[in-house]
């Protein structure tokens, strides 16, 4: 047995609540080793990984790995929240009793690390000195080296952070065992994989992978499951899957801050990232503070500030190119320490690549192995370069520290976080939605929010172009039932003196051939100026029954060509497909116990703005 005590001392690890939490689970899951990690440690990590063969060499500080190919996503239906009282259950939090599923996980990890290191992981998903640093902490237990290599890049990884904290007895405690992957019984009546959130004993237990959220337990459970709970809890933040940029006007000196939801594959990566259109780069510059999480908490100036509890970027690689977001290539550049999951990967050149990376697929298919490890050059040669036999899985990923986005915010880890001026929500639509509608009243933009969706990307899966409906793009990462969550968000807004200006945005508007009617990417700048615009007063837009919408001439199109017809279209509300809309949304509300009334009211309006349309 490991002298627990002895290791976490050696290490500087001295805080009682750690070293009871760690001899606890290292009783129940039986490691062989004990090791405590640090940032400091991953020259090392690393070194030990590519001996090991659990790392590629992908360029000069660059990084190869391939998980099980059973093991490529997020698994929605094996993660479930826990607590003590069923009135927590909610439509998409797949609740459990945490006394019916605790002894269930808990048994699948009993001598699972045998013959393995258990690491230790103390983190922050917060700037030290945060007002919301009691919520930040976490230890992650964990017999994966590769997870270790990740969680550097995506949290605050160190002991000195952690002896630090004004609260010692307060971090998430969360546990990760890989498991046997190959014997699983993945997608069976069998499958032994659970991803379990006990948001009330803030504790995250999970069993059986090592990839992505499933094994990053700061980052979607920790930084989104379990702080969504938190901050109900403590009444006193919103976690939510939001992006978080900055809009700097170099002519005025002015900064706007600006947090959205997406959907998944709705272009919120990109938006975070991007870069001014060239017209307009002499004056504008976009800076980013995050893609994927934005914790949003009242100020004592009655402001509402955010920040992103994330240290690094965990992004999906596919499509990612110098055209969609040169920022991102630039953050995965030789040196970066970046590490690539699932992507096509060349034995002889250790070069990767993916679908869209570059307009065709790479001339010489020697030495390319696709996502599986299989030789593109055995098979048949009509399957070497086709879509439907890709080279990279679509969930391929790429893991760098922010320090290396080219348009890392400055203020990106200032503890007192941002003040935020705007809150967007936008999916993918090919009507109905114009280019950006502005929603002044808070309850209208949390209204709004709770419709979020996106189109279904498969005809089998209902009516075409009915949403896929996605709460504040929060749908697979809520803790609380709908109503309560609504109601928190209400009780926060209503803290606020400065309100921040909701907006729904859409660039995915199509022609009758299919075709984009919006040119997208860096052109999305464009939207957002007109909704700071607005929000200043300096112009006052269309008003319609579902919000304000820009008209032509408000809106910055300096070095962009647009047909005048298309721009037309882009702005224009068809009320009959909202309409239709409308029926949808309260089907869509009325799963949800406990709505507030404030919401109810908020959609009776907008309804009979409809109707008198």
């Amino acid at each position: 047995m490991v002298d627990v005590d002895k290791v976490l001392d050696e290490a500087g690890l001295k805080n009682p609540h750690v070293h009871e939490f760690v001899k606890h689970w290292a009783g129940i899951t039986q490691p062989d080793r004990i090791e405590v990690v640090s940032a400091s440690d991953d020259a090392r990590l690393l070194q030990e990984s590519l001996e090991a063969g659990e790392l590629e060499p992908a360029g000069e500080g660059l990084y190869y790995s391939q998980s099980y190919h059973k093991d490529t996503a997020r698994s929605e239906e094996r993660t479930i929240v826990a607590t003590s009282d069923p009135a927590d259950k909610g439509v998409y939090n797949n609740w459990r009793h945490a006394d019916e599923i605790k002894p269930v996980v808990i048994g699948n990890m009993t001598g699972a690390s045998q013959g393995k290191t258990m690491y230790v992981i103390p983190y922050l998903m917060a700037a030290p000195g945060s007002p919301l640093e009691a919520y930040a902490a976490g230890v992650e237990l964990t017999d994966n080296r590769n997870v270790v290599l990740q969680m550097i890049r995506m949290a605050r990884v160190g002991v000195d952070l952690f002896e630090n904290l004004k609260d010692p007895e307060s971090f998430v405690r969360a546990v990760h065992v890989t498991g046997d992957l190959e014997n699983l019984g993945q997608g069976t009546p069998e499958d032994k994989r659970y991803f379990v959130t006990v948001a009330d004993e803030r504790t995250i237990l999970h069993f059986g992978s090592s990839y992505g959220g499933n094994a990053l337990l700061g980052k979607i459970a920790h930084g989104l499951r379990q702080a969504n709970w938190d901050g109900w809890a403590s009444r006193k933040f919103l976690a939510e899957q939001y992006m978080l940029i900055a809009i700097q006007d170099k002519q005025t000196g002015k900064k706007y801050h600006i947090a959205g939801g997406f959907p998944s594959a709705s272009g919120k990566t990109n938006l975070a990232m991007m870069v001014a259109p060239g017209a307009l780069g002499e004056r504008y510059y976009v800076e980013f503070f995050g893609d994927d999480i934005a914790w949003l908490w009242v100020g004592d100036d009655g402001k509402l500030y955010g920040m992103n509890p994330e240290y690094g970027v965990f992004g999906v690689a596919i499509d990612t190119n110098a055209i969609t977001n040169p920022n991102a290539l630039a953050a995965v550049e030789e040196g970066t320490g970046a590490i690539f999951t699932n992507t096509a990967y060349n034995v002889n050149t250790n070069e990767t690549w993916w679908e869209g990376k570059s307009p065709d697929y790479p001339e010489d298919v020697e030495g390319w192995r696709d996502w599986k490890g299989h030789l593109i050059s055995e098979r048949p040669a009509a399957e070497q370069r086709s879509k439907d036999h890709v080279w990279a899985h679509p969930n391929c990923r790429f893991t760098s520290t922010m320090s290396n986005v080219p348009n890392e915010s400055p203020d990106y880890d200032d503890p007192a976080g941002v003040p935020i001026d705007g809150i967007i929500y936008g999916g993918r639509t090919r009507d109905r939605e114009p280019l950006i509608r502005a929603i002044e009243d808070p309850a209208e933009g949390v209204y709004d929010g709770l419709t979020l969706g996106a189109e279904a990307t498969a005809a089998a899966e209902g009516v075409a172009g009915q949403l896929r409906y996605d709460p504040m793009s929060m749908r697979p990462f809520l803790a609380l039932p709908e109503g309560r969550y609504a109601q928190h968000w209400l009780d926060i807004l209503d803290q606020v003196t400065d309100k921040p200006l909701f907006a729904h945005v859409n660039w995915f508007q199509r022609d009758a051939d299919g075709g984009y009617l919006w040119p997208g990417y860096s052109e999305n700048l464009r939207a957002l100026l007109w909704m700071m615009d607005y929000r200043e007063g300096r112009v006052t837009g269309t008003k319609t029954p579902v919000g304000v919408v820009p008209t032509k001439d408000e809106l910055n199109l300096d070095g962009l060509e647009i047909d005048d017809a298309v721009l037309d279209q882009l702005l224009a509300i068809d009320v009959d497909r909202w309409k239709q809309e409308i029926d949808l949304r309260e089907a869509h509300l009325k799963a949800f116990d406990g709505l507030p009334e404030r919401i109810w009211e908020a959609h009776r309006r907008v309804a009979q703005d409809l109707d008198q349309a």
